[in-house]
């Protein structure tokens, strides 16, 4: 099997190389820059290296169709990533724009299986007041100010129509993911700054935290026994933010946070933040639509088994230490 993975020198991208190598498959991989290796230095002589990037404009299809000729399956998990709050009508045409593009290049290079990693923002509230969300809940555009939760949505409906065209694929939407591995801190962020003392706060919010190993187990799933045009919610464990902060800190040997703040308060905090244009996370600012969610169809059809929580805590901070992200 010849897999290709873009974003094979990032996070989760990562650690689908890792994976599909582990499971006896050929790899090859998107990256910038000629030396660029992420955190898979260990097995990178392992994988086919390919020069580039992912392109926001049609003429650049052309090197797609070239890196993907050949390749029996294609995972994405490098799409683009919004952080500017100003233009966001061009960020999400921009991201849009890549999107199409890298999925029309999988078409016509005749990929067996396209397999996409959207993201946890593109499932909305439970249409069932009787059960948890789940991959049958879809984000409500402009429900939010987040130019990130818009062009993550407007991307996975492009994968959408393209599945609706005849392409073969599967999307992963994972929670919030943790472990090691987390080149440029996104959610391990958190976790950093728990291990330096510098959450001394928690309020009341629920999140499904996953390891980013069993998310990449879960895409070399979605090959084997995924189906074709199916959206898997790929999590964890439902874990309020205290609980989460606290077995980060037990792990790390610091103090856990031990004040509470209210819910005006955090509303209050956001609010200011978002009148003084602080750089907030999307996710903090986002706080009202955290809600705990249901991977039952993933472990169901393909294979997952998410690991406790504190294992993921404590290898993820073994490797910020390893590697100076930690003193």
């Amino acid at each position: 099997m010849q897999a290709l993975v873009f974003g094979a020198t990032g996070f989760i991208g990562g650690h689908i190389a890792r994976a599909a190598l582990a499971h006896g498959w050929k790899v090859r991989g998107l990256r910038r820059r000629p030396d660029a290796v992420g955190a898979i230095a260990d097995v990178a002589d392992q994988i086919e290296w390919v020069q580039g990037e992912l392109p926001f404009d049609q003429p650049g299809r052309a090197h797609l169709g070239q890196v993907m000729r050949g390749c029996e399956v294609v995972f994405h998990a490098a799409a683009a990533y919004p952080r500017a709050e100003r233009n966001a009508a061009s960020w999400v045409s921009r991201s849009v724009r890549q999107m199409r593009a890298v999925l029309e290049a999988a078409d016509e290079a005749g990929v067996q299986r396209f397999v996409y990693t959207s993201t946890l923002t593109t499932i909305g509230r439970s249409s069932d007041p009787k059960r948890m969300a789940d991959e049958r809940d879809y984000y409500v555009p402009g429900t939010t100010r987040s130019v990130y939760y818009e062009a993550k949505f407007a991307m996975e409906m492009e994968a959408w129509r393209a599945v609706a065209q005849g392409l073969p694929a599967v999307i992963l939407t994972p929670t919030a993911v943790f472990g090691p591995g987390d080149v440029k801190p996104t959610t391990g962020e958190v976790l950093l700054r728990v291990a330096k003392g510098q959450i001394p706060v928690y309020f009341d919010a629920v999140v499904n935290a996953v390891d980013v190993r069993d998310v990449a187990d879960a895409h070399v799933g979605a090959v084997e026994r995924g189906r074709t045009g199916q959206r898997y919610l790929v999590g964890g464990h439902n874990l309020t933010l205290h609980e989460l902060l606290t077995a980060t800190a037990r792990v790390a040997g610091v103090r856990p946070p031990a004040r509470k703040l209210s819910a005006w308060m955090v509303d209050g905090l956001i609010g200011l933040g978002d009148a003084l244009r602080l750089p907030l996370p999307d996710l903090t600012k986002t706080i009202r639509l955290w809600q705990p969610l249901s991977s039952d169809k993933a472990r169901r059809e393909l294979g997952s088994s998410p690991r406790p929580f504190e294992i993921t805590a404590r290898v993820t901070i073994t490797w910020f230490r390893e590697h100076g992200y930690l003193r």
